[in-house]
């Protein structure tokens, strides 16, 4: 056998298998976001509350500042003067760093088409 047939297609198995991963970690931020009621404040394709959508916050922050406002909601209200009213809960104690990695990769993929 070629050897760069086999290089070839050792590295279509791999990104095959990420791209798995990747899917598998968006389904489960997907879950996070319904098993945290996420909804009741803010909104995705329309639905949930129209009061907070969240589409495009993928095109508008980071996956660092998703992740701040995620765990820590009140410091992030003050550094970005948005206030929400109510306000925003942080989540850092209530989920998993694996659900907590896997939240922040479905918002970050949420981004205008």
């Amino acid at each position: 056998m070629n050897v760069r047939w086999i290089v070839a297609v050792g590295a279509g198995v791999a990104l095959m298998a990420a791209a798995a991963d990747a899917q598998d970690k968006l389904a489960q931020g997907e879950k996070v976001y319904a098993a945290q009621k996420c909804s009741m404040c803010h909104s995705i394709a329309g639905k949930g509350n129209a009061k907070g959508p969240l589409d495009g916050v993928g095109d508008k922050l980071k996956a660092d500042e998703i992740r701040q406002w995620l765990v820590n909601a009140e410091e992030m209200t003050v550094k970005t003067k948005a206030p929400r009213k109510p306000a925003m809960k942080s989540y850092g104690a209530k989920v998993s760093p694996e659900e907590m990695d896997a939240l922040v990769a479905y918002m970050q993929s949420l981004k205008k088409k």
